[in-house]
């Protein structure tokens, strides 16, 4: 079988919520008084919880237990998902339900990988819970990337491996995760800039035609055989 899967990121792909993210990051940071803004927002980007942590951390002097910095990640958390509850659609990358659409009705799996424990609630919100065949996320790993983990658990759950799968992601450290995995890495926005991008897209429209082209470099698939959408 040729390539015949898609997993995408989620955050900054599909839907963005990056401005939730930073209002509660920087209400966590206010609060510890430490010295975060945008420059160290862009430094989070496709990095766990815990991580990012860390690096608004060492913005400071300060030393904390481990206990104390599990209620911090618990607060951003809550303060993070509460912005969540309040999303829609609108939230969604121009074209997003568009492209998950044409690729379906052209036979091609598609999943997600993301680093994001909160993603089902983010599927939910914005209306996209409906359009994949797995969802692979930070409650189910243990490694973020630049580890390829979150990708493999979504393709061993595609019943697909690596070489058979792209993956479409917005930040340098999903590129390398991607490349580390053996899977065709794809980049939009920063991402198209990242060493080793295989592919890189203008916008999320462009996805179906570069789709098209993968799929001639891959004969042995065939858009009929059988999907969960069919």
């Amino acid at each position: 079988m040729g390539m015949c899967g898609i997993i995408f990121d989620l955050d900054g792909v599909l839907c963005y919520t990056d401005h939730y993210h930073y209002l509660a990051w920087k209400a966590l940071a206010d609060r510890l008084s430490l010295p975060f803004d945008e420059q160290v927002n862009n430094r989070l980007r496709g990095v766990s919880r815990m991580e990012s942590l860390e690096i608004i951390l060492s913005l400071g002097s300060k030393t904390y237990s481990q206990e104390e910095k599990e209620q911090m990640a618990a607060e951003k958390n809550r303060l993070y998902r509460s912005y969540l509850e309040r999303m829609g659609p609108e939230a969604l990358a121009p074209g997003a339900v568009d492209v998950l659409r044409t690729l379906r009705e052209n036979g091609w799996k598609t999943g997600i990988g993301s680093s994001s424990k909160n993603a089902p609630l983010i599927l939910e919100r914005t209306g996209l819970d409906g359009f994949f065949d797995v969802v692979a996320d930070g409650s189910q790993i243990t490694k973020s990337k630049p580890d390829p983990e979150v990708f493999q658990l979504a393709a061993r759950k595609l019943r697909l491996s690596p070489d058979e799968c792209a993956v479409v992601e917005d930040a340098s450290a999903g590129i390398l995760a991607a490349n580390a995995g053996g899977f065709f890495s794809i980049g939009l926005g920063d991402a198209a800039q990242a060493t080793g991008c295989r592919a890189v897209l203008n916008a999320l429209y462009e996805l179906p035609e570069l789709c098209r082209r993968l799929y001639s470099r891959a004969p042995k698939f065939k858009p009929s055989d059988p999907t969960p959408f069919s």
